[in-house]
């Protein structure tokens, strides 16, 4: 039981990851560490993965970074191939946490290191720490977007609300959606928010793989409805994914032209198109976490497990997985919005201005 719910980059294939782990070990090999990504259709997970190899490998570690294409049957075979290989350490961002349970008893048993990287792995006592941003943070910085841009505190209301919660088979899901609820949820006991469809709660509102064209259907629905002669003023969208999938409906129902205003809508990652969407009025905000910092993080907890050091965490108590509390790295999650893009991912170094088309 969780006892804290308030939870210009080319994709590497396993033949270029493999070549880099190869370069990696001819510089100075200090064994092997697997890396285990979920998929490399979303820009952040490429971002994760090639942060994670370029680092590890100027360290002197060789890299077997694989990407599983969404598929957890190909998470575990490749999981189980670093096992077979004899990695060192582990770092997984798991499809489904729920799902490794045997394959991480066997890498225990061979005296392997486990990483959870970015989402919690669930119902395994061998998982040795956990390195992510504060989730449950990540959705108070979106509900609280809403509550400011809608004037709310002010006294401002009352504005009709959907909510949109992200993949129930990730663990972070649940932080996102509570921590968003804890500072939209006083506003709708209020009634100065309205759901009217009255759908609430990650059962009814999550949102299966994070995919944009589920989004786009449940909004479609929404809209055919609960707002024929109604306007929709928000929408708690938890990843930028979800967010283009979401506005999209909302476009083609005549939102942002004219007279109707697009409602303030979330997101989370900073991709590259949402964050154009955000500069051109559309996309309200995004989350950003830097992924070179996580990288960074996740480095030193596999330099200090290998040199036989305590790897630094900063929460020791929030992350139960059902099997035992895992020692945890957090990193703080930052609001971007169409005021503070340039000073966040522009002068940050995250991205160029050209490529923002800035």
């Amino acid at each position: 039981m969780i006892t804290r719910r308030n939870f210009g980059v080319l994709a590497l294939g396993g033949t270029a990851a493999s070549a880099m782990g190869l370069r990696a070990a001819s510089a100075a090999d200090k064994g092997l560490i697997g890396v285990s990504m979920p998929e490399k259709t979303t820009q952040r997970w490429i971002d994760d993965g090639n942060n994670m190899a370029k680092q590890l490998g100027a360290k002197g570690y060789s890299v077997d970074l694989q990407y599983a294409d969404d598929d957890i049957p190909n998470q575990l075979a490749q999981i189980e191939n670093m096992v077979t290989k004899g990695a060192k350490v582990l770092v997984i961002a798991a499809i489904d946490g729920t799902t490794l349970t045997d394959v991480l008893q066997k890498a225990h048993d061979a005296g392997i290191k486990v990483i959870a990287y970015d989402r919690l792995i669930r119902n395994s006592p061998n998982v040795d720490y956990y390195a992510t941003f504060d989730n449950f943070k990540v959705g108070v910085l979106q509900g609280t977007s809403i509550v400011d841009a809608l004037g709310l505190k002010d006294g401002k209301g009352t504005f009709n609300i959907e909510l949109f919660g992200g993949s129930p088979d990730d663990n972070n899901a649940y932080f996102f959606y509570d921590g968003a609820m804890s500072a939209l949820g006083p506003y709708i006991d209020s009634k100065k928010l309205v759901v009217q469809s009255g759908q609430t709660g990650m059962k009814v509102v999550a949102t299966p793989k994070w995919d944009a064209a589920t989004a786009q259907s449940r909004m479609d629905n929404l809209l055919s409805a609960y707002y024929t002669g109604k306007t929709l003023n928000a929408v708690l969208a938890p990843n930028d994914n979800i967010a283009v999938g979401v506005i999209s409906s909302l476009k083609g129902v005549g939102y942002g032209s004219g007279s109707m205003k697009l409602p303030v809508v979330t997101g989370q990652d900073c991709q590259i198109q949402s964050v154009k969407s955000i500069l051109a009025g559309e996309q309200y905000s995004s989350i950003y976490k830097d992924t070179r910092d996580l990288a960074k993080v996740v480095v030193g907890m596999v330099d200090a497990l290998l040199t036989g050091s305590q790897p630094q965490i900063n929460d020791a108590k929030t992350y139960d997985n059902g099997k035992k509390v895992v020692p945890t790295y957090l990193l703080n999650p930052v609001l971007v919005t169409k005021a503070n893009v340039k000073s966040v991912l522009v002068d940050g170094g995250y991205y160029t201005a050209a490529q923002l088309g800035m």
